[in-house]
């Protein structure tokens, strides 16, 4: 019975066919999987009988990523489809995988069976021909049925071969709000009894697969399995694991619940984690900030809610609120407030200038300066003034001439 293709892009469609003016090409991977799972498929996956060189003759713009193991991403006229890259992986049998990580020789084939038998899960292991019909050697559409994520042949020796499929069995599991797959009991043993093997992947190879771990829907519970089969004890490496968190849906701020029981400022804790995942400088910035911030109590009170929004961009507003909210505070009130609070009738810019400020205290240009315009730019937010003359009048109730202006508050939060 042949598969219903209705969700293939143009593009798609642009693609497969000009490689099978040429020769064979069959939908493998990801897209199979989703689509017989009924989710959303995403990017679609080629498996052909050309060479690389061949694809290349047809798709003259593609990359040769990996020349070496048959795949090239094949670029097309932007106008076709919205989406311009197709990964085209030549029919292969693998050799030896000495160093856990990739094939010490791979040779080309022709025989789309065989090239199968060389992936990793079951659930992976299909390809939709050009009749629409599922090529499924090894019962991968009988485990998607069941639920279960399953090696195809030997979990040891799929392991062994590639050590990040630890990781990878456990994004399998996630099924968005249809729930969770089970890990097959010999894939769970093997997991377990292979731990060892992480010490072969790169810390970006790790840190890619887990990302989309923590992106899922279902990833507290995902984290949990992997806890129980100390692949998380393996990856942070000595950071404690806090498994009483509820998780969302933005991989950092997950990442922080997970590690929010280690006692330590925030840049210490991302320093840590990204030794052992090698975060962006971004990453390791939200993890840091969010870090921090795992003591607060929310203060409700218009003021500080007027500089919440003012001094934190909206990104970072929504990662705070999920991330109190995933420790398990009450943020309902905090987000009510932000609610039935109107814009700042000013603006976020401050209204007094350091000319105009200068004027009025006689303050020289400098420290003393800056740190009061930042402190009067405070109050402007919190009190929402509108303006300049009244942000100056506060100068008369604040004690600006005497005290030390490194303890002058100014617009950050918390």
């Amino acid at each position: 019975m042949a598969v219903d293709l209705s969700k293939l892009t143009d593009g798609d469609r642009f693609v497969l066919e000009r490689l099978r003016e040429n020769g064979e090409a069959w939908i493998v991977g990801g897209w199979v999987r989703d689509h017989l799972a009924g989710l959303d498929p995403k990017e679609l996956d080629i498996a052909t009988d050309l060479t690389p060189e061949q694809v290349k003759s047809i798709f003259p713009r593609s990359i040769m990523v990996g020349e070496k193991y048959g795949t090239a991403r094949v670029r097309i006229d932007d106008s076709i489809d919205g989406k311009s890259i197709w990964e085209v992986t030549t029919l292969r049998e693998d050799g030896g995988y000495g160093d856990g990580r990739r094939p010490d020789n791979v040779s080309f084939g022709s025989n789309i069976e065989i090239d199968l038998s060389r992936r990793d899960f079951t659930i992976n292991s299909m390809a939709i021909d050009d009749n629409g019909c599922v090529i499924d050697p090894h019962g991968g559409q009988e485990d998607l049925e069941v639920g279960i994520v399953r090696s195809v042949g030997d979990a040891g020796e799929r392991i062994a071969e590639d050590g990040l499929r630890l990781i990878r069995a456990f994004r399998f599991l996630e099924q968005g709000r249809n729930g969770l797959r089970e890990l097959d009991e010999g894939l769970s043993d093997a997991i377990s009894s292979n731990i060892g093997m992480l010490e072969k992947i790169s810390k970006e190879r790790v840190w890619s697969e887990l990302k989309l771990i923590l992106s899922g829907h279902n990833s507290s519970k995902i984290v949990q399995i992997m806890h129980e089969h100390r692949v998380l004890d393996a990856v942070l490496d000595g950071l404690s694991f806090n498994g009483e968190v509820e998780l969302s849906e933005n991989y950092c701020v997950n990442l922080a619940l997970i590690c929010s029981d280690n006692h330590m400022s925030g840049s210490e804790l991302s320093m840590l984690i990204s030794e052992r995942l090698r975060l962006s400088r971004d990453e390791q910035s939200t993890v840091s900030f969010l870090h921090d911030c795992r003591k607060l109590e929310l203060d409700h009170s218009y003021g500080s809610v007027r500089r919440f929004r003012a001094a934190l961009p909206e990104f970072r507003q929504i990662e705070v609120l999920e991330y109190l909210s995933g420790l398990g505070r009450d943020v309902a009130h905090f987000q009510r407030v932000m609610m039935n609070l109107d814009g700042l009738r000013a603006g976020n810019s401050p209204l007094v200038d350091g000319i105009a400020l200068s004027e009025r205290t006689g303050l020289e240009p400098g420290r003393r300066l800056g740190r009061l315009k930042g402190w009067l730019h405070r109050i402007q937010i919190e009190d929402d003034i509108s303006d300049s003359d009244e942000v100056l009048s506060r100068l008369g109730s604040m004690d600006w001439e005497a005290s030390d202006p490194e303890t002058w508050p100014i617009l950050s939060w918390p």
